[in-house]
């Protein structure tokens, strides 16, 4: 294996891996601060995960809007951009789920199923593709819109579900009315895992197929490379751009039809649970590639399934997992300041070597020798 490949996947794959362990011991350190031991912490959170059958199925359940709102983060950073607004086309995509019956109830079964899924990825589209719209026309910053714009979807989430769309029937927690119970997206024969993994998988496939295997794709990572570079050579950047950001958008609200059509029945604050915010984490971790997003997905669905275990056996708090996700979050971002540099270090202890200087001298003492030499020459010459 060459020392590209080596330093590659040293970027790609090792340093997430470390930061992801530093995480867990700091989790460590956190709960023994607290009277709590470490190492039961640990074996507990693995249980938990992946210890049994119930165990898993818990883990990719959760696993699977993971994957959609982490393609939110992934295709438009291809492009170049880093949008971080796949809360808010979470909920409007499940605001869309539920509200379809309301303008044109859906035919049951299959077709009904497709139409409200269809519905909802359509709201997250043109949601965050107005984030790249704002950025190429306008541009406006699209970490800051898309993050402000995520607050505004939950407004106006909060808003119908309160108020124009609001079931009578649901007292103390307003929620839209349910889906027909034949529209429903049910669960995997023989798992106790709604089909939504199935969609969540397919999509980063088809991502990940759509971006390293199709010349669309190929395009889109050029922009991202280089946007000026990008339109010299005639490549149209701005549909390009927009166009990351939809695909983007809709996974994040397939995601939030997903969680209606498959847990909630409706649409109701319960959807409002972090999901789009987690899924940045998975896409930072996965280094934006969609094949890595799928098991950096169900790693993270395990330590949230991992919570309510914790909980009970340890008396820690079910969100004590959101302390492990911030250390982790920290870590990794903290990861991206040192990669290329090991490439980097080598390459000038590789020159040096092979220039024959010694790898300790200073680029001041370098330059000097250098210039001495060069003054000698012309004194030769004269």
């Amino acid at each position: 294996m060459s020392d590209t490949r080596l330093l590659r996947m040293f970027d790609s794959v090792v340093l997430p891996v470390l930061a992801l362990a530093g995480a867990v011991l700091l989790f460590g350190g956190f709960v023994w601060l607290g009277g709590t031991s470490p190492t039961e912490t640990w074996l507990l959170l693995f249980k938990g995960a992946f210890g049994d059958a119930f165990s898993w199925q818990n883990t990719l359940q959760r696993s699977a809007p993971l994957m959609l709102t982490a393609l939110c983060v992934a295709i438009p950073r291809q492009a170049g951009l880093m949008v971080i607004g796949g809360e808010g086309a979470l909920v409007l995509g499940g605001l869309a789920c539920a509200g379809l019956p309301y303008l044109v109830p859906p035919p049951p079964g299959v077709v009904g199923t497709g139409l409200v899924l269809l519905a909802s990825a359509l709201a997250g589209a043109a949601w965050i593709a107005l984030v790249g719209v704002l950025r190429e026309h306008r541009g406006v910053n699209e970490t800051i819109s898309s993050l402000l714009m995520g607050y505004l979807a939950i407004g106006l989430f909060k808003h119908f579900v309160e108020g124009p769309m609001r079931d009578p029937g649901s007292l103390n927690k307003p929620s839209t009315l349910p889906l027909d119970e034949s529209i429903l997206l049910g669960l995997m024969p023989g798992y106790e895992v709604h089909w939504g993994l199935v969609w969540g998988s397919f999509a980063c496939l088809l991502a990940g197929v759509w971006l390293y295997g199709g010349t669309h794709g190929f395009a889109t990572r050029v922009v991202g490379g280089n946007a000026r570079a990008a339109r010299l050579v005639g490549l149209p950047s701005h549909r390009l751009i927009i166009t990351a950001c939809a695909l983007g958008g809709g996974c994040a609200g397939l995601a939030g039809g997903i969680e209606v059509a498959a847990v909630h029945t409706a649409a109701n604050a319960s959807i409002i649970a972090g999901l789009g915010y987690t899924g940045i984490l998975v896409s930072f971790v996965a280094r934006h590639n969609p094949f890595a997003v799928i098991p950096v997905a169900i790693l993270f669905g395990g330590f949230g399934a991992a919570g309510s275990l914790l909980q009970r056996r340890l008396d820690l708090p079910d969100a004590s997992v959101l302390v492990l996700q911030g250390f982790a979050f920290v870590l990794i971002l903290a990861s991206e300041a040192l990669r290329g540099r090991l490439g980097d270090w080598l390459t000038v202890r590789a020159a040096r070597s092979g220039a024959g200087e010694p790898s300790h001298e200073t680029s001041r003492a370098r330059l000097a020798r250098e210039a001495q030499a060069l003054a000698a020459g012309r004194k030769e010459a004269a």
